[in-house]
């Protein structure tokens, strides 16, 4: 199938004189008017490769024909060339603007006129063609990358997964039902939103948070190697057993260390740093390296509140729940162990969604226990 080359011009010899130099390796079609040009296009746009057109015609000039064209999605598809006898800068210059590609101007001399025309096509069509290779790649790749976004996401829920069920196995053996895990996320995901709103010089984002979130399941994954005679013991421990107690966190993190693979790095990292360090205090007086101030990854920060309030407002084999105002202010006034300034700040902001959060648990358990 030849290339189609539409003629527009008024002058009916005008367009034969076109039509016959260019007849033996196009065909032709002509419009005598810029309306007829734009019926012709509405039906045959996606068939026709060039427009020769004239610019002064009677009903609707050349220049009304492309204020037309360029509005139209398939305007910068089609070449565009200007027969004319008006060859001013300024002519020019608006013509440019409108998106024609080059003139051909009177009188007309054939083998410049075929050369102009087969140039102009070529490369409109060189042009089409690369940009619809690029659309085609961009659909690939778009489809790629959706694909791994898609596999990503569930590489994060199985992990997800994974430190759940390591971080409940812990809970069961420890009489409890698993819920502590699920608060202390809750608990976590509330602080740590906060403090990235308040202080974004920690660096938090909403990414992060996420990560330190699901690691926070595996804080107390190091009571596994805790004697069952210490870790359920009803009453207070002794000094020796208290030390034993301590060193679920570094036993913690020789387990996460020994699978590490199960993870990418920055889980791994998080996951570490939380079961390690969320006994140390800011103060320098938690275990179990003595961490102070900023050396303790904000990570454990904000999972050692989280856990801590968790604990006091629960019933464990050791004691009975404090109230959610006791445990408030034990917490504030360093009853606890001392916390940052600005976490204790955004925990006083964020108090009562912690006690939404531990009256919807507590109100889950209760019917769970009507069920049972």
């Amino acid at each position: 199938m030849r290339t189609k080359i539409l003629i527009v011009d008024d002058v009916e010899l005008n367009r034969e004189i076109l039509a016959e130099m260019l007849k033996d390796e196009y065909e032709i079609v002509m419009a005598e008017n810029g309306k007829q040009a734009l019926a012709i296009l509405a039906q045959q746009r996606n068939e026709i490769a060039l427009m020769l057109l004239d610019l002064f015609m009677p009903e609707m000039d050349g220049f009304e024909v492309l204020e037309v064209v360029s509005r139209q999605p398939w305007g910068k598809h089609l070449a565009i060339m200007i027969i004319s006898s008006d060859n001013t800068s300024q002519t020019e210059s608006r013509c440019f603007e409108l998106g024609v590609s080059d003139f051909i101007h009177r009188p007309f001399d054939a083998r410049l006129v075929k050369r102009r025309v087969k140039n102009v096509i070529s490369l409109y069509q060189y042009q089409n063609q690369l940009e619809q290779k690029v659309e085609e790649q961009t659909r690939t790749l778009t489809k790629q990358y959706q694909l791994l976004q898609t596999q990503a996401k569930q590489l994060r829920q199985s992990r997800a997964n994974v430190i759940d069920i390591l971080g409940t196995v812990v809970e069961y053996r420890n009489l409890e039902s698993g819920e502590h895990v699920k608060r202390v996320k809750g608990y976590t995901r509330i602080l740590a939103e906060e403090l990235m709103r308040r202080y974004p010089e920690y660096g938090l984002t909403q990414e992060k948070i996420d990560v330190i979130v699901a690691a926070s399941a595996l804080h107390d994954i190091g009571k596994i190697a805790v004697p069952d005679s210490i870790l359920l013991k009803p009453g207070r421990l002794t000094k020796e057993e208290f030390e034993c107690m301590k060193t679920h966190t570094t036993k913690g993190g020789d387990i996460l260390m020994n699978i590490k693979n199960v993870w990418d790095e920055e889980y791994g990292k998080a996951s570490y740093e939380i079961c390690r360090h969320h006994h140390e205090r800011y103060d320098g007086k938690g275990y179990p390296d003595g961490l102070k101030g900023e050396e303790i990854p904000v990570s454990a920060q904000i999972v050692s509140v989280a856990d801590v309030y968790d604990a006091l407002v629960n019933v464990r084999v050791y004691k009975s729940a404090f109230s959610k105002e006791k445990a408030f202010q034990m917490i504030i006034s360093g009853e606890c162990g001392v916390f940052s300034p600005k976490l204790l700040e955004c925990f006083k902001h964020v108090r009562k969604e912690f006690e939404k959060l531990a009256d919807e648990s507590a109100d889950a358990s209760d019917v769970a226990d009507t069920a049972s």
